[in-house]
Parts: structure tokens; sequence; C-alpha cells
């Protein structure tokens, strides 16, 4: 059930009475649930209790990242129907989408659309502004080259984070200092890519048709093997999905052999979010290239 202030909101934002709600599961920072109106349309509702603005700056974000993703027109994301808030809480209203079936065409076309959305730049790695990755900030100040930005805005700030939780040591911080400097040597030099940010395979949806659909960005524009990095975690993808995406755009040489470096940002996020196992992951690597 709804909260009263919510319910109330959302029906004078679609101007339409809401019939029923359903609470959806999978979600592990927002509530989610399907929304049916009187029309005979269906919305994906997500909502939280605003503390201190932060629920509201994260769908507020949200709602900027799945915009410029879609600006590509390359891959579907979910119809925007608002975010604000309502009482107490904050909220982000999107099209429901039917999951589809994951075809071997599926993956192909995905993997194709990656690499074409990719070929979106800009003159800087960065965006106009910062968001998040799960409930964690993400800063996207401006830099010239990914070196300094990969160092600058994604390691460095999650390393000073698990440092105040004590999760890593000082010794694990002079580590990955120590990798910095060579990040250099390691990533190969590209043009700033428009990047999903948080690729895994809970943030893309296949459609009735068997397209693809990407929610939850942490996007920005940064080095593309970072989405075919955030892949590779978790149990990865269908193959067909990087087959396609190689024959698209090939990846350069020794990616195998950067994926770990790679993949550090996203298993330092999740030390922060979750510790355990992962912070013995983020140590593994920096002991091999540090």
């Amino acid at each position: 059930m709804l909260p009263a202030a919510l319910h109330t909101h959302l029906e004078a934002l679609l101007n339409t009475r809401l019939e029923a709600d359903q609470s959806l599961a999978g979600g592990d920072i927002h509530r989610a649930a399907r929304i049916s109106a009187a029309d005979g349309q269906d919305y994906f509702l997500k909502y939280n209790r605003n503390a201190d603005r932060k629920a509201q700056e994260m769908f507020r974000t949200e709602s900027l990242g799945l915009a410029m993703l879609g600006a590509a027109r390359v891959i579907a994301i979910p119809k925007i129907y608002g975010h604000g808030i309502a009482g107490e809480f904050a909220f982000l209203l999107l099209e429901y989408i039917a999951p589809g079936h994951r075809s071997r065409a599926f993956w192909e076309q995905f993997g194709q659309s990656l690499a074409t959305l990719h070929g979106t730049t800009a003159a800087q790695f960065g965006l106009a502004h910062d968001n998040f990755i799960g409930s964690l900030p993400q800063s996207n100040r401006r830099r010239d080259s990914w070196p300094e930005f990969y160092a600058e805005e994604r390691l460095l700030p999650q390393m000073r984070m698990a440092r105040e939780q004590e999760l890593l040591s000082a010794s694990d911080a002079r580590l990955l200092d120590s990798l910095c400097k060579k990040l250099s040597d390691i990533c190969p030099d590209e043009a700033p890519a428009l990047t999903h940010g948080d690729l895994w395979n809970g943030n893309f949806l296949c459609l009735a048709d068997g397209k693809p659909v990407l929610i939850d960005p942490a996007a920005s524009f940064a080095h593309r093997e970072m989405d075919l990095a955030m892949s590779r975690l978790f149990g990865g993808f269908d193959e067909a999905f990087y087959r396609s995406y190689e024959a698209n755009w090939p990846l350069e040489p020794g990616f195998e052999e950067r994926l770990e470096v790679l993949q550090l940002y996203y298993l330092l996020v999740h030390v922060n979010l979750f510790g355990g196992s992962y912070t013995d992951q983020v140590q593994r690597i920096l002991r091999r290239r540090g």
C-alpha cells in the first residue's frame, strides 16, 4: 500500500485514478512498486524517505542519466513520467516494462548497440553534474585525461571512504597510490565515451520485442571499457554480447590483462557498501598491481 501522500500526488501528476499497486522485489536501496491506473496504463515507481534530501537527489540524477542515455537514440530507456517529493517521500515514476525473452538476437543487438552508444563522446571525461553509484556519491568533475579522472574521481575517493570506515588499511592506500601512477601505461588512450556506469545484470531489461532497455545508470563520459569491465563481474553477460561488441568496435589489445584494474572501482564501491569478501578481492588486486 502506497503512502497516502504519495498516492494522492501521483494521481494529480498523471491526472488519472490509481486502482492498484503491487510491491516489487529486487531493489537494495529504494522501495519499488507496479502502479496500475484506471486508464489501463501501468507504471514503475521507485520511492524512499527523503532523509537529508538524498533520495530526491538520487532520483533527480538517475532521471538525468536516463535522459542522457535516451538522447543518444541507440538503446531504449523507460519513459520518464516525473520525479519529486510527496510528503516525506521522494519518488521517480517510470514506464513499466514487462520482461521479454533474452534470446541470442537480444544479446547480439545489445552488444552492437552498446558499442554505438560508446561512440557518443565529449571534450572531457566527467559530466556537468555529480551522481550516485548505488547509494554512494560519485564525483564527475571534468578531467582532460582518463588516468587523471579514474584516479581522482573514482579510485581515490572510494579508498578515502573505505579508510574512514576502517575497511582498508594505510598500506592498501599506498598500494593504490602506486597503481594510480601507472594508469597511463595500463589504459589505452581513447576519447571519452558515454557510459551507463553500472552495467551489471540487474540494470538492463528486455522488451517484449527482444530489444534491450537500460535502467539505473550511473552515467558519465568515461573510458568505454568500464562498462565492459562491470559487465564481467557477478557472472558476466552472454558471450554473444561480447562477440557482437567486438565485431562493431574491437577493444585494444590487452583488455584481459587490465580488466581487474578497471573492475577495481566497482569492487571498492562494494567494499564501502558491503565489506566482506570484496575487501579481500580489492587487497589481492592491489598487491598484484600496486
